[in-house]
């Protein structure tokens, strides 16, 4: 089975960036911010006002009603990610092997603002004093999995990562785990809407938020202004499959994840402010390895870019530590557009590799203007017309976690 290899073949984007991978490509191609006034509730008392939206999203097109008030805003945008994804791929999940169909998807928060809800309704002394009966399952942070799996009756082992930011690219490789083991296609990939007030006082207890007003100044990775990040709701759903079932459908092959690796530095988030560099470049160089390739192979480097000093200061000497004293040939990141969306921002950030190579360029990365001391690596600055065959995707989630995916165009 190990040498089954697993490519991508269909990605459903619901992003801030767009709904679709043609309406993401244009805004990242196009450096169209997506940073604004959270609008999903009044958050003018909170000191972070600002968050990406998934645009226009019409949850009544996507999901059916008697499923809608089961689950969560989180469930829905990946109920969307998904049919978008397989309509891609241009493939019916009927008509797949239900024991060779699974989902392999990343989770942070699950369910907060279904589970918000319910709780205050149980604490409001004008109303039944009860919670409804979904309470238990649409918080809990498998329920997306699990909701997919009975949707497209994937019977395959399915599973659901928890790793932070790190997650999107730990449910990448875990997919391909899953065609090395068998399965002909997976659901991979993540979503995430942390835009709700208990999901956002959590967050801001971290001390990580950006509380400025201004859009234009909110999330300025590897700059010497950052201060921090903003959030932002949606992600991505691949459609991952065994390289001949892909064939043998004729399908058109998007990518291959051809290496990847996941290290943890052992330290709390508590107790470190700037993350391992040793670990980090551990989790980068052990992807471009056991992809067969070497650090002068790669094409283009989509770095974690998470905004904090310290963190944007320890990623760049990783990267350094991995490419050499030059660092990466080529560096992009489009975070800044849509804020940052945990484990669906690797997600996504996968998904704009795999269009670079469909599209033969490099988007222009957004930022830094200037680059802060120790993070001047070779930024895209235009966007560049060039053959992409080869992309390396870095993700760091707080509390240790650092992954890295290589994604090789198919030939």
């Amino acid at each position: 089975m190990s040498a089954r290899r697993a490519v991508i073949t269909g990605i459903g984007v619901v992003a801030p960036s767009g709904i679709g991978s043609e309406a993401h490509w244009k805004s990242v191609c196009g450096g169209e911010s997506r940073i604004a006034p959270i609008t999903l509730f009044d958050a003018g008392q909170y000191e972070t006002t600002l968050g990406g939206e998934v645009p226009d999203f019409d949850v009544s097109r996507y999901v059916e009603r008697r499923l809608q008030v089961q689950t969560d805003r989180w469930t829905h945008l990946a109920y969307a990610a998904a049919e978008l994804a397989f309509g891609e791929a241009e493939l019916d999940p009927s008509t797949v092997e239900p024991y060779k169909l699974s989902v392999a998807l990343a989770s942070s928060s699950g369910g907060n603002q279904f589970g918000q809800r319910e709780l205050q309704r149980l604490w409001q002394p004008d109303t039944s004093r009860t919670v409804g009966a979904y309470q238990s399952i649409a918080w809990f942070y498998a329920a997306t999995v699990g909701q997919l799996a009975i949707k497209h009756q994937a019977k395959g082992p399915s599973s659901v990562l928890v790793s932070e930011g790190a997650g999107g690219l730990d449910s990448l490789a875990h997919a391909a785990r899953l065609v090395r083991r068998g399965a002909d296609v997976v659901l991979a990939g993540g979503t995430e809407a942390p835009l709700g007030p208990y999901a956002l006082a959590c967050q801001q207890r971290s001390g990580r938020l950006y509380t400025g007003t201004d859009p234009a100044e909110a999330y300025l990775p590897f700059d010497e202004r950052a201060a921090g990040y903003v959030p932002g709701e949606g992600g991505v759903v691949f459609v991952v499959e065994d390289l001949d079932h892909a064939l043998a459908r004729g399908a058109r092959i998007r990518a291959e994840i051809a290496g990847w690796s996941a290290t943890q530095d052992a330290v709390a988030a508590s107790r470190t402010a700037s993350g391992s560099v040793r670990q980090y470049a551990r989790a980068l160089g052990t992807a471009v390895e056991r992809a067969g390739l070497t650090p002068g192979d790669v094409d283009v480097t989509f770095p974690d870019a998470v905004g904090l000093p310290a963190y944007d200061r320890t990623e760049a000497e990783a990267l350094r530590a991995v490419f050499g004293d030059a660092g990466p040939a080529a560096v992009t990141t489009q975070k800044p557009l849509t804020g940052r969306l945990y484990q669906g921002g690797s997600a996504l950030d996968a998904a704009t590799a795999v269009l670079a190579m469909d599209n033969g360029l490099i988007p222009p990365s957004a930022g830094p203007a200037r680059p802060a001391d120790g993070c001047d690596l070779a930024f895209v600055r235009e966007e560049q017309a060039t053959e992409v065959r080869t992309a390396l995707i870095g993700a760091r989630g707080f509390d240790g976690f650092n992954s890295a995916v290589l994604l090789r165009a198919h030939s």
